[in-house]
């Protein structure tokens, strides 16, 4: 994997900022914000000058049990190849449910839900990584995400789940270390054990964001500066392995460019410190080796011990044991095959290429298990309806909330003009409108529903912003409006007839 250096989330917002940024290797891009015929200026320059631009999407739903669109991964796709990228990145994640697979309403989430960890997740996940493999011109890294909630009944650790992952497809990682920290605060899950068990030779690059806590839950906002704890995390990685490169994220509540200058420099710091102190660590083995070598015991034979030792250890098994093997064979019935050998063994794994491996097909029972357990958890989050078995409800109303939250926040960024219409009404009136209206067609219908909805009464409105409002809806309700009783309800709404 080619090795990008240090990089920032490319946002609109700070675009001008990070072309001036001293020490920035590569940026990274929300594909689904992108358009490959019309790349901002910004970036264009960056990429002339020689920056690397990786495209992060966030709508594929390789986690959900329908199999990935064609249409998103050839728009994903479009968006590698014109921007020359070297990988592009998606999430383990869910976006959407429902619809024929299980003969249930489709729904969309609006926003990243985890899969559970079982056997016919993974199974599903698998097969679709494959899918999206066999569609992108390069190679695939997909991410680990933050989550406020737990699926009951969980089969596997999130490091376990990602290792059988990486090792059945071949595919890299994105490690989100605020993330990892999220699901600590979250879900009780200790980052140092997800660390320990990744395969961490399959690191792409790695995540860090900041967020706040409330109530005792943590929020993965990427509008907050980075925490200690998540740089301590990050230290924790970088002492295992040295990642190809390091992405500090930021959406919203963008700061002066000094003090996105000064994450930066505290996540190289963090990364400095520990490659000292692994470097120390390397030298002290070197020094074990030359007195073994000096006593006439072969370096070989120090080093199967050592790695046996390490090996051991990682799954709780005294040292003093692993001596009696090789490491090779420790490795093996201490941990699994390695993603490396079964690399090797199946592709003949050569410098930056992606290895893959067979992949069975995901049953179409699995599909259909997964695809209802999905979508009655996104039915209670969006439409109300009552929580499936098992969850904690009070995690629910908090994961509901926050949707609606995220979906307020991006409609008003696709049309601006709602806020500044209804001014400080416009959150409170479509957090509770989100909450019992399941987002129908993506954002921007999401905007002319919500103002169909206030002008039908769903809010009150003054006079003068309800006349706006309304012009509003119809200019972008296209020449012929979905229908003219909508039409006319609408006019009867301002009238008062």
């Amino acid at each position: 994997m080619a090795r990008l250096g240090t990089g920032i989330g490319w946002r609109p917002e700070i675009a001008d900022a990070v072309e001036r940024m001293p020490g920035i290797d590569w940026v990274e891009v929300v594909a689904e914000n992108t358009c490959p015929g019309h790349l901002p200026d910004s970036l264009r320059r960056l990429l002339d000058r020689g920056v690397t631009v990786v495209p992060h999407g966030v709508s594929l739903g390789l986690g959900g049990a329908d199999r990935p669109d064609a249409g998103r991964l050839a728009a994903l796709a479009e968006r590698a190849e014109a921007l020359g990228a070297p990988l592009v990145t998606e999430h383990i994640a869910f976006v959407r449910a429902g619809g024929p697979l299980t003969t249930t309403a489709r729904l969309e989430a609006g926003h990243l839900l985890p899969v559970p960890r079982t056997r016919d997740a993974l199974d599903v996940l698998c097969e679709n990584v494959r899918i999206a493999q066999d569609a992108l011109p390069v190679p695939l890294a997909v991410e680990n995400i933050a989550a406020l909630i737990s699926w009951p009944g969980e089969e596997m650790t999130e490091g376990q789940f990602l290792y059988e992952l990486a090792d059945r497809t071949g595919v890299r990682l994105l490690i989100d270390v605020a993330n990892l920290h999220t699901n600590h605060v979250n879900r009780g899950e200790d980052p140092a054990k997800a660390l320990a068990e990744l395969p961490l030779e399959a690191v792409a690059y790695v995540h860090v964001a900041g967020g706040f806590e409330r109530d005792g839950v943590w929020h993965d906002s990427h509008a907050h500066p980075v925490p200690r704890p998540v740089l301590d995390i990050l230290a924790d990685l970088a002492s295992r392995v040295s990642p190809p490169g390091v992405l500090l994220e930021r959406d919203e509540n963008f700061p002066e460019p000094g003090e996105l200058e000064r994450e930066l420099d505290a996540i190289k710091d963090a990364i400095k410190e520990t490659a000292g102190e692994t470097a120390g660590e390397a030298a002290k083995e070197t020094a074990v080796e030359t007195a073994r070598e000096a006593v006439g015991e072969p370096a070989g034979e120090a080093a199967k011990e050592t790695a046996g030792e390490t090996a051991r250890e990682a799954v709780g098994e005294p040292a003093g044991e692993a001596a009696k093997e090789t490491a090779g064979e420790t490795a093996r019935e201490a941990v699994g095959e390695t993603v490396g050998e079964a690399v090797k063994e199946t592709a003949g794994e050569t410098a930056g290429e992606t290895a893959q491996v067979d992949v069975p097909a995901a049953g179409d029972a699995a599909r259909q298990r997964l695809g209802l357990a999905q979508a009655a958890l996104l039915s209670a989050l969006v439409a109300g309806t009552p929580a499936p078995e098992g969850f904690d409800r009070v995690r629910l109303g908090v994961q509901a909330r926050s949707l609606a939250a995220k979906r307020a926040d991006v409609v008003a960024k696709v049309a601006p003009e709602l806020p500044g219409i209804l001014g400080t009404g416009y959150r409170p009136a479509f957090v509770a409108y989100a909450q019992g209206h399941p987002m129908r067609g993506g954002y921007r219908q999401d905007a002319l529903d919500f103002a169909e909805h206030v002008l039908l009464g769903g809010n009150p409105a003054g006079g003068r912003s309800r006349r706006e409002l309304r012009r509003w809806w119809l200019d972008r309700s296209g020449p012929a409006p979905r229908s003219r009783s909508r039409l006319a309800r609408v006019g009867r709404a301002l009238t008062g007839r």
